[in-house]
């Protein structure tokens, strides 16, 4: 019995200690990271009944999940669904299916050629009676996008494998003749068309693009060129019938096929120029679906276009809503200089230079940035349908004509800014000069010189409108009466953002859009929202009665429909609320007369996102976050009453110690209340001294419930590795005062940290700092102020600010000039008329008091801040003899984009802060560097005995 009994105990025991073990949570590795999931391609159909959304593993293999709105439980998954969509019908739901990420890495290992690799396929989800269709070696596929059940499905050329299997499997001497003709080259691939179902179906060859009428009536195609034999063709499948029927042949290319909006047209262009040409003479042709009619609209000799033009093929053709409109692009003539096409002389002996001349508009780095666009730029011209009539709307003078998406009026908005642009390189908020346009002669009416904003036509063509940023008010312009009004000056509101802190004009805080008939514009300000009536400006309405800015919360209006151009002021008026002060989110009901005051429906501790109605149903999908918990989705009705969870994204994370994230209040050395947002472990304890890390970018204190993945960095501290791994992260706003960066941030940051140091749980000997970019530089800025960090991190810093204020930004080819005159450096003047603000602001002339190691990262092919800035602060150090390290990712921009260099950053950074906050070994990497003769060899993460 004793032994029985012992051995029991010991079983008691085991169990026990085994629950322990299992219930206790572990840190996150940098292991953890490819396997966290995020939502994306969320969709539910017009009648509410389906929704979908894709999940997608950082690195690994995706899947696409299809439910019932009402039984979640009925689910479709479709492994390595990348991508989807429910038909017009909703009926359907078809998406692409990728190939298998594991075996394309191992087919990559062995060097397989690209012909050889595995292709897409496709899936056909037909939900109600839950049958799952899939087709292999898919390029591409189409479904109408308003009506009828159809696909088109392009499909890849037959893989060289197969061909050869053929042979091994052995072949009939009929075979073998049939195949001894040498297969035509051709870029055109099959083609299927068919039903959703599978009813009816139809195939068609050499098929180089394709594309549906809105209205599921038509489908076009292309047939491309057959060893160069100029037999590209293009047809026209009618639907109802079947009747595929030719339309034109025997060009060389037919390009830009549009349908008009119902399908009564058919555009395109086309050429018999060689495909290698520098200048191809295209003609615009357009054929009446109806009986097939076919006509020639326009060439380089056609009345009406700009002068010494041609047929642009880069004009993206549009049609008007009514159909009786058709919009193209011309461009001038190709200049043929005669030095390119020179065929005397020698490449080797071609003189390859830049000039730059001080009166250019743009400066050189910036136009050869620009160059591709502009070959390609169009000058936009239109063609009336009922007569033909060509009028040339843009010209050499005003280049540029902005369509709005559904053309439904006879004229449109022109501008100009050609004669700001010379100061664009120090002055990025340039005017422009407005016109209307009339599409029915060309002629242009001026509404603004100089404008410092962009105009939209309000939607019954009644008003022009824009925020004027030098003026800091919404006006309109008055088409009929050809005056401009005023909107917002003589409201007791300010309409520009009020916590603007660069030298700079502030924006505005956006508007909602007009009411049916232009009756009324609805805008923002900092909080509420506004009707005003452009009649009679003084006496618009506050439609939430103020109560936003009363209590902090700041109201926009949600709009559910997507095609909606104007607002119904019957219909409800659903908002958007968030809370300055406590971070907390949700919606709200108001009137369109203002009368009530805004009413509750859900306001909580919470992230909301992503809201969505289907169409035709009050069926909602919306996504709700905090830090702890997974932006799942969630289903439910604008009441927000229940809202029903149906995702459940990273579970692992149960099993994980994660950590919370509060809210933290406190003032500046000036005395401004500011706030920042405190991350702790998920075992705190407040009698236990953790160490601490400060990360930065001007305010984050807004993002309290956002959910942070873990997730290799590509800059910064990954905030839930760090947290989990038993260090506090702080995260403080910072509020800028003009001509005084860095100081600023001393005053915002020092005393938020010794806030948090007051609290007693704090290790003050162990803090450390990281910040990239704008923050790079306050790193690199606070080290030469303060010793009180045990170390520091500074990605992408500009730590000479006289340096870079005359380099460029190479990814835009701008002058960095308007950053620091301008936008974030906030000095407010040039170099030359604030000397001393440069220097004092630059940490480059302070690098001797530094104390603190640093870890910096910049990288070669930086295209916002000069990696020179990097070398200056690592060079600095260096000379001084002071712990440095820069990390130089080779063929990387700014931020990092490939994976494996994100990863390997990720470790660096944990070893580099474990080692100075947490007494941990130094890696190899640290206290013996890499030689360039080890680079590839190794990467040195191991630690130092």
């Amino acid at each position: 019995m004793r032994i029985k009994g012992f051995g029991a105990l010991l079983l008691v025991m085991l169990l026990a200690s085994q629950m322990s073990f299992a219930q206790q949570k572990r840190p996150l590795t940098h292991a953890d990271y490819d396997a966290w999931e995020r939502l994306g391609s969320q969709k539910i159909t017009k009648d509410g009944r389906w929704l979908g959304y894709q999940v997608s593993p950082q690195d690994g293999d995706g899947r696409i999940e299809i439910f019932s709105y009402k039984d979640p439980s009925k689910r479709q998954v479709i492994s390595r669904g990348s991508s989807f969509d429910f038909t017009a019908d909703d009926a359907f739901a078809v998406g692409k299916i990728v190939p298998e990420k594991d075996s394309v890495y191992v087919l990559k290992l062995k060097n397989t050629k690209k012909d050889d690799m595995p292709s897409d396929s496709l899936f056909i989800y037909n939900m109600a009676d839950n049958r799952l269709e899939k087709l292999p070696n898919i390029k591409s596929f189409a479904t109408p996008e308003e009506a009828g059940s159809w696909i088109a499905i392009l499909f890849e050329k037959e893989k060289k494998a197969k061909e050869k299997k053929a042979k091994e499997d052995g072949e009939t001497e009929a075979d073998s003749t049939a195949k001894a003709e040498k297969p035509k080259k051709t870029d055109g691939t099959k083609l299927t068309v068919r039903t959703l179902d599978g009813s009816k179906s139809y195939d068609f060859e050499r098929v180089k693009s394709y594309g549906f009428s809105k209205n599921g009536d038509f489908l076009q195609y292309v047939l491309a060129e057959e060893d160069t034999l100029d037999n590209a063709a293009i047809y026209i499948l009618n639907l109802s019938n079947g009747e595929s029927k030719l339309i034109s042949e025997g060009m060389t290319s037919y390009s830009d096929v549009t349908f008009s909006p119902e399908a009564k047209y058919l555009a395109y262009l086309t050429t018999d120029d060689s495909t290698k040409a520098k200048k191809p003479y295209h003609s615009l042709f357009l054929m009446k679906t109806s009986n097939g009619e076919l006509k020639e609209l326009a060439t380089e000799d056609s009345d009406g276009i700009l002068e010494n033009g041609r047929i642009s093929e880069n004009g993206n053709l549009k049609f008007s809503e009514d159909e009786e409109r058709l919009f193209f692009g011309v461009v001038p003539d190709y200049v043929d200089y005669g030095y390119e096409n020179d065929t005397t002389i020698l490449d080797s002996d071609r003189v390859s230079l830049d000039i730059w001349g001080w009166q250019d508009s743009e400066i050189q780095p910036m136009q050869l940035k620009n160059k591709g666009r502009e070959e390609r730029f169009s000058y936009m011209a239109t063609i009336d349908l009922k007569n033909d009539k060509i009028t040339q709307l843009a010209d050499l003078e005003v280049k540029n004509v902005s369509l709005e998406s559904n053309v439904e009026r006879d004229f449109g908005i022109a501008w100009t800014d050609a004669p700001y642009r010379i100061n664009y390189s120090w002055d990025v908020q340039t005017g422009r000069d407005l016109y209307l346009v009339d599409f029915n002669d060309g002629s242009k009416t001026l509404i603004e010189k100089d404008a410092s904003g962009f105009p939209s036509i309000s939607p019954d063509g009644n008003y022009v409108y824009w925020y004027d940023g030098r003026d800091s008010s919404w006006v309109a312009y008055d088409v009929a009466q050809k005056a401009k009004i005023n909107l917002t000056k003589e409201l007791p509101e300010v309409f520009y953002e009020e916590l603007h802190d660069s030298p700079s004009l502030p924006r505005s805080y956006g508007n909602a859009g007009w009411l049916k008939g232009d009756e009324a514009f609805l805008v923002y300000d900092r909080f509420d929202i506004w009707k005003i009536d452009p009649k009679n400006p003084s006496k618009a309405v506050n439609l939430t009665q103020g109560s936003g800015r009363n209590s902090n919360t700041i109201f926009r209006r949600q709009n559910l429909d997507r095609e909606e151009r104007s607002i119904d002021p019957k219909g409800q008026l659903l908002l958007a609320a968030f809370n300055e002060k406590t971070k907390d989110a949700g919606f709200y009901t108001g009137s369109f007369d203002g009368k009530t005051a805004p009413k509750e429906l859900i306001m909580t501790a919470n992230r909301y996102y992503g809201l969505t109605k289907a169409k035709e149903s009050s069926e909602i999908l919306i996504n709700r976050s905090t830090y702890l918990e997974n932006p799942d989705m969630y289903l439910g009705d604008l009441a927000f009453k229940n809202l029903k969870k149906v995702s459940n994204l990273n579970p692992q994370q149960a099993n994980v110690n994660w950590g919370s994230v509060e809210l933290v209040d406190y003032l500046t050395d000036d005395g401004d209340p500011l706030q920042g947002l405190l991350f702790k472990p998920e075992n705190f304890d407040a009698s236990k001294k953790y160490p601490m890390m400060v990360y930065f970018y001007e305010r984050n204190s807004d993002g309290l419930h956002n959910y942070r993945s873990p997730a290799p960095s590509a800059s910064t501290i990954n905030i839930p590795y760090f947290v989990s791994n038993d260090y506090l992260v702080f995260v403080p706003d910072i509020k800028y005062k003009l001509g005084l960066p860095g100081p600023s941030a001393y005053n915002c940051i020092i005393p938020g940290v010794q806030s948090i140091v007051a609290k007693g749980f704090v290790d003050a000997d162990n803090m450390a700092i990281q910040g990239q970019s704008w923050g790079g530089y306050q790193v690199a800025y606070l080290i030469t102020q303060t010793n009180m960090f045990k170390a520091a991190g500074a990605g992408a810093p500009v730590v000479n600010m006289t340096s870079a204020y005359g380099g460029i930004r190479w990814g835009t080819g701008m002058s960095r000039m308007f950053q620091y005159e301008q936008t974030q450096s906030r000095i407010g003047g040039t170099l030359w008329e604030k000397p001393v603000y440069y220097i004092e602001n630059s940490p480059l002339f302070f690098m001797d008091r530094v104390q603190t190691p640093v870890l910096i990262m910049h990288n070669d092919e930086d295209g916002s801040v000069p990696w020179y800035q990097g070398i200056e602060m690592f060079m600095a150090l260096k000379r001084l003899s002071r712990p440095a390290w820069l990390l130089q990712y080779n063929g990387e921009d700014h931020n990092l984009v490939q994976r494996k260099n994100r990863k390997d950053l990720s470790v660096r950074l944990s070893q580099f802060f474990d080692h100075y906050l947490k007494g941990e070994p130094a890696p190899l990497w640290m206290s013996e560097g890499l030689p360039a003769v080890q680079k590839g060899k190794t990467l040195k993460y191991e630690l130092s005995n």
